[in-house]
């Protein structure tokens, strides 16, 4: 299945843009405006969808040496601190690359390196291996 021309994705709408992209580690940036509750704050949706996105991107390099792609099926996210303005950035660092899933930790971050919240993401391996994989 693939997108239509005039669909958006939901990474894109956030305003998520990836500074480094590696199987073991990505990072991105994505600004609090537009992202905010009613509060004012950062939402927490938003902060699981930009570790979501970064973990699914890193499992998506690493399975594509395979052939493959991958899925997130499992998310956990603790809210350390408010953010009200500026940008976040998160930082995805494998912590297990498997055969059948990928797993990582997921740090953000606020303007001034004060941690916003901890994520871990799992990613299914899905599609084509070979034998020796």
């Amino acid at each position: 299945m693939s997108l239509s021309p005039d669909e958006t994705l939901l990474r894109d709408r956030l305003g998520i843009e990836v500074l480094t992209a590696a199987p073991a580690r990505v990072t991105a940036r994505m600004p609090v405006r537009g992202n905010r509750q009613p509060m004012g704050l950062l939402a927490g949706g938003a902060s699981c969808m930009l570790a979501e996105s970064v973990a699914s991107q890193a499992a998506n390099l690493y399975a594509a040496q395979f052939g493959a792609t991958a899925v997130g099926v499992e998310l956990n996210a603790t809210h350390h601190r408010s953010v009200r303005e500026g940008n976040v950035t998160a930082v995805a660092e494998a912590i297990h690359l498997g055969r059948t899933l990928a797993g990582y930790d997921v740090v953000i971050t606020d303007d001034h390196g004060a941690r916003v919240c901890t994520a871990r993401v799992t990613c299914l391996i899905v599609g084509p291996r070979t034998e020796e994989s």
